[in-house]
C-alpha cells in the first residue's frame, strides 16, 4: 500500500492493505492456508487435528469465509459417511509466495 493510496481513503479498511487483512487476518486463516498449501487436499477432521487448539465451529466458520473470498475450494463427496475435502484455489496460490516470505522472516527473527 502506498502512502498516497492511504491519504485518499477515509480509513485503512478501504485500502488494498485493508482488503488483504479482511481476507487473511485473524488468528487462524493464514494457518489454515499454510496447512492447505502443505497438504492439500485436506479433510476437515484432519485439519482440526493438525491445528489442535481451534474449535470445530471456528474452523468451519473460517473455511466458509475463505471459500466465500475465493481462496478455498470445498469438494463434497456423496457418500456415507459424508466426505469433504478442502484445497486451495488458483487465487490462493498467488498468496503462497507471501506466506513463504512470512516463514522466512520468522526463521530469521525467531531467536532475536
Amino acid at each position: 500500500m502506498s502512502m498516497e493510496e492511504y491519504k485518499d481513503k477515509e480509513n485503512i479498511q478501504e485500502t488494498s492493505f485493508g482488503y488483504t487483512l479482511s481476507v487473511v487476518g485473524g488468528k487462524w486463516k493464514m494457518l489454515i492456508l499454510y496447512l492447505l498449501a502443505e497438504n492439500q487436499p485436506v479433510r476437515f477432521n484432519d485439519m482440526k487435528r493438525q491445528i489442535g487448539a481451534i474449535t470445530f465451529k471456528t474452523l468451519s466458520s473460517h473455511l466458509k469465509e475463505l471459500e466465500a473470498d475465493g481462496l478455498v475450494l470445498r469438494k463434497e463427496y456423496p457418500q456415507i459417511p459424508p466426505k469433504v475435502e478442502y484445497s486451495l484455489t488458483p487465487k490462493a496460490d498467488t498468496l503462497l509466495p507471501v506466506l513463504e516470505q512470512l516463514c522466512e522472516w520468522g526463521e530469521k527473527n525467531r531467536n532475536n
